[in-house]
């Protein structure tokens, strides 16, 4: 087992490297400057939060950390998953040089520091959510696929006994309080952009769980909504 997590470890530090690395200059150099204390602000909360949210998968389910490091691009995952990720990625990406244009170099949004301060807040919560996703969940795939190799059963417990997509919800909290935190009202409407591709995606994968996952169609009759309760 320690021999698996120090592998594990290496592949973690290599892709969060990138995956920061990648973050820094979508925000950054749109923006013209390294001097946008926003920007290092959230630049700095992602990279400690979800590197902390990281080692604890890695402590207490290093079987989900795997499939967190592995599971895009595994021959099992849907056809048209592999091509809404790569939408989904280039939308968020394109999200974050939009706002360094409209925060920063262009200054095209006058945004109160309250609501920044707002966004913040917003932002943090949402990994509260995310990590009480990944706590209950863990069968919680970045790809659609169903789990066979990992014996995957339905979740009903914890936020899917409130709503079917808590990872989504999160990232819905996490767009939005994003983009005010950044000070772009441009960033808010792309934030809405990416909520929309993600809850098609739910929907999309919603019909994979209920053909291919036993008893997923009875959870669906159980947890009547998606991502907020009383909305959808």
């Amino acid at each position: 087992m320690s021999e698996l997590v120090r592998v594990d470890l290496v592949k973690l530090t290599n892709q969060t490297a990138v995956m920061m690395a990648v973050i820094a200059l979508a925000l950054f150099l749109p923006a013209g400057t390294l001097a946008w204390p926003a920007g290092w602000i959230f630049f700095g909360l992602m990279f400690g939060l979800s590197t902390a949210e990281s080692f604890w998968l890695i402590r207490h389910n290093p079987g989900l950390m795997n499939e967190r490091m592995s599971g895009v691009g595994r021959k099992d995952q849907e056809k048209w998953d592999k091509i809404l990720l790569a939408i989904v990625g280039a939308a968020f990406f394109g999200w974050l040089g939009l706002m360094g244009l409209d925060a920063v170099r262009y200054r095209w949004s006058d945004m109160p520091r309250w609501l920044q301060v707002a966004g913040g807040i917003l932002f943090v919560h949402s990994f509260r959510i995310f990590h009480a996703t990944f706590r209950e969940n863990a069968f919680l795939s970045p790809a659609v696929r169903v789990q066979t190799d990992r014996a995957q059963t339905v979740v009903r417990t914890g936020p899917y006994a409130r709503v079917r997509h808590p990872m989504y919800a999160a990232f819905a909290v996490f767009a939005v309080g994003g983009a005010l935190l950044l000070g772009s009202w441009y960033g808010v409407v792309g934030a809405f952009v990416l909520i929309a591709l993600v809850a098609r995606r739910a929907v999309l994968e919603e019909r994979v769980l209920r053909e291919r996952l036993p008893g997923y169609t009875d959870y669906v009759s159980e947890v009547r909504y998606r991502f907020v309760p009383g909305i959808w």
